[in-house]
């Protein structure tokens, strides 16, 4: 009865953990490195976080990709076509700098 009770609790838990989506306009977003942003205009950050913990603890690519599709959607938002993080992922944080580099000034 423990067992059963233990994973309907389970399947419970996780049939509530939603998986996030790229919008339309975070699918354009591209990811670069810092070396390849110098010529882009920089439009800020954005803070990303996800949960690295439900009962016990994510896998790390999970966390990383979350993380990443939160900020490409928060680019899009921003007007920007491309993201470099800035920070390592911590507690299911991180930090990326948004850059628009295609029309930079326009």
């Amino acid at each position: 009865m423990k067992k059963i009770t233990c994973l309907l609790s389970a399947a419970i838990l996780l049939s509530g953990c939603s998986t996030l989506k790229l919008t339309e306009g975070g699918e354009k977003i591209r990811i670069l490195d810092p070396n390849e942003v110098s010529s882009c205009k920089n439009l800020g950050r954005t803070n990303t976080a996800v949960t690295a913990k439900v009962i016990f603890e994510r896998p790390a690519d999970a966390v990383a990709k979350e993380l990443t599709t939160v900020a490409r959607n928060s680019a899009a938002r921003m007007g920007g076509d491309t993201i470099v993080p800035l920070t390592v992922i911590e507690n299911g944080q991180q930090t990326f700098v948004v850059y628009k580099c295609i029309n930079p000034d326009g």
